[in-house]
């Protein structure tokens, strides 16, 4: 082409529309745990392009269904430390519904051998208990269980007199909802009494008041919680001892803002919840070892819970998003605190979800569930439907703006 003289280059324009807005993703922040996986956060924002500059557009203009994640997995080095757990054992009944359990240990990455569970307390540990079916039971006559739904707290109902317990002065014991067992006729106050003390732990008593009698049961890490309307707070005094410190026997108190230990000068030693809801850990290695505790309730004097807060008790039930008012968005988490007794855990299934904007008049975007017991936190968003287990008794859901 030398001898044929060249056009000189030009630029048309073709098409002034400006491209339709879209996502931009700055680079994620520091993850969230040391090693092991974490999360990190990065800011996803709606932005369009006039004139070679990125201008901020509202969200609803970039396509929803295409909008990155805000948190994202991420690793920054393998864990010196981490659980391992044992095969799951059999049901524990050979029909109907039972329970399996898995030992836990900690193990060293380098070595792969077990270690003190110390190392591995700052680390979520799966669950070791989970619920399990051996088929159906031969149809027998029998009472239906009690309490099968999950109900808001209640004001107290009158203290239930209990089966005379170990200490005469000590009869009237509260008796855990849902734990009122048949005896046999002629069994006799022993009997009624065996069967008691089987049944306090892994209970939740839900009364204003009550005497607790952890002494002389069977199993040695024996657990109970108390329950009341959010408005209140517990009050628990340790009426009798026989722990054995320097044998390693220990009495924790865990409340959603406090815990404490003790095993020395327990008695007559007060300690408050500052919140509605304790649990109560006992570890003996004694037999018949165990504390006597007496418990009561009053109006909390601290405002520890917002007003769209629910407290819910029992084994199953509906958990329907709290309503918030106009002037409250934007200002305030509502929050939805489920106890259930400590020796069940707990199972979440969406069964319908709709945090868009146009889903209802509180315009939630997205559910926060957190296991108490792990402070493990799980976020689901839009429609999603999913299915959420604890590895506790305890369970919180946030509904987020």
């Amino acid at each position: 082409c030398h001898p044929v003289p060249k056009p000189e280059s030009r630029v048309e324009v073709c098409d002034l529309n400006p491209c339709p807005p879209r996502w931009k993703v700055t680079p994620a922040g520091p993850c969230s745990s040391s090693c092991g996986l974490g999360l990190a956060v990065q800011k996803v924002t709606c932005v369009q392009v006039h004139h070679g500059q990125e201008v901020l557009q509202e969200e609803h203009l970039c396509p929803v269904a295409e909008k990155p994640l805000t948190s994202v997995p991420c690793v920054i080095r393998v864990c010196s430390y981490e659980w391992s757990f044992s095969e799951w054992s059999e049901c524990s009944t050979s029909c109907g519904n039972g329970i399996q359990s898995r030992q836990d240990f900690c193990l060293s990455s380098l070595t792969h051998k077990p270690v003190n569970p110390l190392f591995c307390r700052r680390f979520p540990k799966a669950m070791v208990v989970r619920g399990c079916s051996a088929g159906p039971c031969p149809e027998q006559g029998g009472t239906v269980s009690p309490g099968a739904e999950l109900q808001p707290a209640t004001p107290a109902t009158p203290l239930t007199t209990a089966a005379a317990a170990k200490e005469h002065r000590h009869k009237d014991m509260d008796v855990p909802a849902g734990s009122q067992e048949q005896t046999k006729p002629g069994g006799g106050e022993e009997n009624r009494t065996k069967r008691w003390f089987l049944c306090v732990c892994g209970n939740l008593f839900l009364n204003a008041t009550g005497i607790i009698n952890m002494t002389g049961v069977e199993s040695r890490d024996c657990t109970v919680a108390i329950g009341r309307p959010l408005r209140e707070e517990i009050s628990v005094t340790i009426l009798e001892s026989s722990l054995n410190c320097s044998a390693g026997e220990v009495l924790l108190f865990l409340g959603r803002m406090m815990w404490r230990t003790g095993c020395r000068n327990l008695p007559l030693s007060l300690i408050n919840s500052r919140t509605n809801t304790l649990i109560v850990k006992q570890r003996v290695v004694l037999p018949g070892n165990g504390v006597i505790l007496q418990y009561s309730s009053r109006t909390a004097t601290k405002k520890y819970y917002q007003d769209c807060d629910q407290q819910l008790f029992g084994p199953q039930g509906e958990i329907v998003n709290p309503v918030q008012l106009p002037d409250q968005r934007q200002e305030v988490v509502c929050r939805t605190f489920l106890t259930v007794a400590p020796r069940q855990r707990i199972s979440i299934r969406a069964l319908n979800t709709d945090l868009g904007p146009e889903g209802n008049q509180t315009h939630f975007n997205y559910i926060l569930v957190r296991d108490v017991s792990t402070m493990r936190t799980v976020v689901f968003r839009g429609k999603q439907q999913f299915l959420w287990q604890s590895t506790g008794s305890q369970a919180e859901i946030e509904f987020h703006e």
